[in-house]
């Protein structure tokens, strides 16, 4: 078990895990703009283990949607690695999958076609096979079902709920079977009931498909409630700031009333100081501070 807190003076890159299936190494990056180059990414290093649920947190600009495009092989990285099952990624591939906050469905497709896009897509290889392309069949109807998609699976994307659309979006990223489930602010848009469907929805998945998923949030509790760790990142340039374990049940034994457990409520409260901390809001009140100093006197 990970410890539940990685002091700030002990590398990330120190914990190893059993059954590694992601490793972050060391990975920094650079943006170059005609002003010149800036540190995005610092070297920052991780690990997920087949099966677990890491989720990502931190102050805005701290670089998490840039971290999980790079996982994703969306991104190209400035310096380090990162490996999948022990091999170096050189950039998408079917082991990964993402879902987007935006959902990024095809509006001239109906719910079962979006969900089959991929299968379309591979079934123009050399390497598809009849088996292959039935099975792919049979799983996307069965991920319908799981989504509770099936009285909606001929309608298109706008005429869909914001939460039916993501749970599209979910089905798509499992149709294939990857080994990393990539998640960036998927919930975000949503209200707070559909984002606790969503929430126990995710956990299901997690308890029968076993994937292993990164995912990025700016919601502490949302975090907390599905992960089994939490890293909380820090920006200027962004790096791994401390790692957190919830040490709650297995995914198909967490609730909602949990969210209200004094154990909850203490371990989500650690994360947000520490995101508080490293966020420099404090800084910018002093400036405040000063800044009415100076307009009463005047």
């Amino acid at each position: 078990m990970p410890p539940a807190f990685v002091p700030l003076g002990r590398r990330a890159r120190d914990v190893r895990l059993p059954d590694e299936r992601l490793e972050v190494r060391a990975v920094g990056k650079y943006f170059h703009t005609p002003d010149g180059s800036f540190e995005a990414l610092h070297d920052i290093s991780f690990g997920a283990a087949a099966g677990e649920f890491v989720a990502i947190v931190g102050a805005s600009g701290c670089g998490k949607s840039t971290l999980l495009r790079i996982i994703a092989g969306l991104e190209s990285l400035s310096s380090g690695a990162v490996l999948v099952d022990q091999r170096a990624i050189a950039g998408p591939d079917r082991d990964r999958a993402m879902v987007f906050q935006d959902y990024s469905l095809y509006p001239w497709l109906t719910v079962l076609g979006n969900i089959r896009f991929s299968q379309r897509l591979r079934a123009n290889g050399r390497d598809r096979r009849g088996a292959d392309a039935g099975g792919a069949a049979e799983r996307s109807l069965l991920l319908l079902e799981l989504m509770g998609l099936q009285r909606v699976r001929d309608a298109y994307p706008n005429e869909l709920s914001g939460g039916m659309r993501q749970r599209v979006a979910i089905a798509r990223a499992l149709l294939n079977q990857p080994e990393l489930l990539l998640m960036d602010e998927p919930f975000g848009a949503l209200d707070a009931q559909t984002r606790e469907v969503m929430h126990d929805l995710i956990l299901h998945i997690v308890a029968f498909e076993r994937r292993t998923i990164v995912f990025v949030t700016h919601d502490v509790e949302e975090a907390v409630y599905l992960a089994d760790r939490v890293i909380v990142l820090a920006p200027g340039p962004g790096h791994v700031d401390s790692i957190w374990a919830t040490e709650l049940p297995p995914a198909a034994e967490r609730t909602q009333e949990m969210k209200r457990a004094p154990e909850f409520l203490v371990i989500e409260r650690r994360i947000l100081d520490r995101i508080r901390a490293t966020s420099g809001v404090q800084k910018d009140l002093d400036a405040l501070h000063r800044l009415t100093r100076g307009s009463t006197a005047a």
